[in-house]
């Protein structure tokens, strides 16, 4: 059996490398400058994360999807929008994209920053004074959930406006703001592993691929196969906003008329 690599597939690959690097690098770096202000510093990662990948997926989504998370890559895989071949590259890609951003972290910040105890390159960990490890890979999924109907709902579905980056972005602004003080709040199987890799901290690792892949499955199969419109099924976009002047509708045809389309020029 061969297996064929189009040019414009290692195109895709690029764009998660890079744009993981950039979502990554920005969120662990706003980890790593935070302090330790408390409420303060939950909503500036938050924050920082969330922006981080809005611009991500508003760059490059068009070229490769915009994944930059092993979990939405495995959650497009059960969904069939995406090839097991491809997805397998992309998570490959997003791991190096994740290892990258940690590397130059380490570069251009002392080890007393990075590698502080309570920061540890931005690796997540799970408050246990306040919930189990089981507890964590629940939450973890439910957050996952959240972030991969986002996903599905705003960049996916034909009906929807693209609104992709911002609406994505402020899912997982909310879910760090609600599991990062208890879970870590990654959501992102290599926004984990990377910053463990380098940093040598493997407290807890499999929380963050087994609840985020559980939750990106459920969300991944109840969109795809019941929210979806099937291929024989009309689509009906939500409206956009244009410039050009709206039409009534047949059955209203006195609706918009000449006077408030010249109150309104």
């Amino acid at each position: 059996m061969t297996i064929t690599i189009e040019q414009q597939d290692w195109q895709k690959v690029l764009a998660e490398v890079v744009g993981t690097f950039f979502f990554f690098f920005v969120g662990i770096m706003s980890v790593a400058t935070a302090g330790n202000n408390g409420a303060f510093s939950v909503l500036y990662i938050a924050l920082a994360h969330g922006v981080a990948l809005a611009i991500a997926i508003s760059a490059l989504g068009h070229i490769s999807g915009g994944h930059f998370n092993p979990a939405v890559t495995v959650a497009m895989m059960v969904a069939r929008r995406i090839s097991p071949i491809s997805g397998v590259l992309y998570i490959l890609g997003q791991i190096i994209g994740g290892l990258g951003a940690c590397l130059a972290i380490v570069v251009v910040l002392p080890e007393r920053i990075w590698g502080n105890a309570g920061i540890s390159l931005g690796v997540p960990a799970v408050n246990t004074q306040v919930i189990s490890v089981g507890q964590a890979i629940g939450l973890e999924a439910i957050l996952t959930f959240f972030l991969v109907m986002a996903v599905f709902g705003t960049a996916v579905d034909p009906r929807a406006n693209r609104v992709a980056g911002f609406g994505i972005g402020l899912t997982v602004f909310v879910d760090i703001l609600i599991g990062g003080p208890i879970s870590g709040g990654a959501m992102n199987p290599a926004r984990a592993i990377a910053p463990a890799i380098i940093s040598g901290k493997w407290a807890d690792w499999y929380v963050w691929w087994v609840g985020p892949i559980i939750g990106a499955v459920i969300a991944g199969l109840l969109y795809a196969f019941v929210f979806l419109p099937r291929g024989d099924e009309p689509v009906i976009e939500a409206p956009a906003l244009m410039d050009e002047p709206l039409e009534a509708p047949l059955s209203e045809p006195n609706l918009i008329n000449d006077d408030f389309l010249r109150d309104n020029e």
